[in-house]
């Protein structure tokens, strides 16, 4: 299991890695980074098939000979439609996540059709924290808890993994909702969302009244009907009073 060039080699947290997954004998996997197959055998051993992606042509020889029984994809896990590999959906996704793949992997995954059914990663800590709304909500913490309830289970520090990154790394798993926790238009949601990050530093009534064209007096009176405090921050909200900030100033309209 590696974090771009980083290959976990800590035995004990691999196996606890493992073991988080949660895997049962029937299940499918999908490995992001599967690299020269630390973890793809592991998995192999533990479930009824496994999809291993990689995009280094280099590690592939090394991966097919750790991990026989695993079904190879050399390709960008971002170009691929999950769907193609698992047209029931139903999957759960494993891998070790650079930083600069988090923001776009979420939504590739989760915002469509069929869905996972649990997605256990190990990213870099802070993303983790974030990810699970543990250090202020973010707009990836809102479609995170949308679609999944997220957990951290476990941090992983530099050492474990060969060559060792500059930060500590940790382990989020998701369980896929069966159905998204909001019943609206989910696009224009995520549009209003992603307008009051905008404005993050800004207090609500300055967000909102900026990334909708209201005047501030409004944007107040809409949210204090609401039940929010118009001087909070964005980040600041939970999913719910997210629903009602979208509700009440938007009329729930797309």
């Amino acid at each position: 299991m590696r974090w771009g060039q980083h290959v976990l080699i800590d035995e004990g947290l691999r196996r606890r890695v493992v073991a988080a997954a949660g895997l049962r004998p029937h299940d499918e996997v999908l490995e992001i980074g599967a690299g020269p197959g630390t973890l793809t055998a592991d998995l192999v051993r533990l479930a009824r098939r496994v999809v291993a992606v990689e995009v280094d042509r280099r590690l592939l020889s090394q991966l097919r000979a750790s991990a026989p029984g695993a079904e190879i994809v050399n390709d960008d896990i971002l170009q691929i439609d999950p769907a193609r590999y698992f047209p029931q959906g139903g999957e759960v996704v494993v891998g070790n996540i650079p930083y600069y793949l988090s923001g776009a992997l979420l939504p590739h995954l989760l915002q469509r059709t069929p869905r996972p059914q649990r997605l256990s990663l190990v990213v870099q800590r802070e993303v983790a924290r974030r990810w699970c709304g543990l250090d202020g909500w973010s707009l990836a913490t809102v479609a995170v808890h949308v679609f999944t309830r997220p957990r951290l289970e476990f941090e992983l520090p530099p050492e474990a993994f060969r060559p060792q990154p500059r930060v500590t790394s940790a382990l989020v798993v998701m369980e896929v909702r069966e159905e998204p926790a909001l019943c609206l238009d989910l696009d224009a949601f995520f549009r209003f969302c992603r307008a009051v990050f905008r404005f993050r530093r800004k207090q609500l009534r300055t967000a909102a009244a900026r990334a909708l064209g209201l005047a501030p007096a409004e944007a107040a009176g809409r949210l204090e009907r609401a039940g929010i405090d118009p001087h909070r921050r964005a980040e600041t909200l939970t999913l719910g009073e997210w629903e009602r900030a979208y509700s009440g100033l938007l009329g729930g309209a797309s």
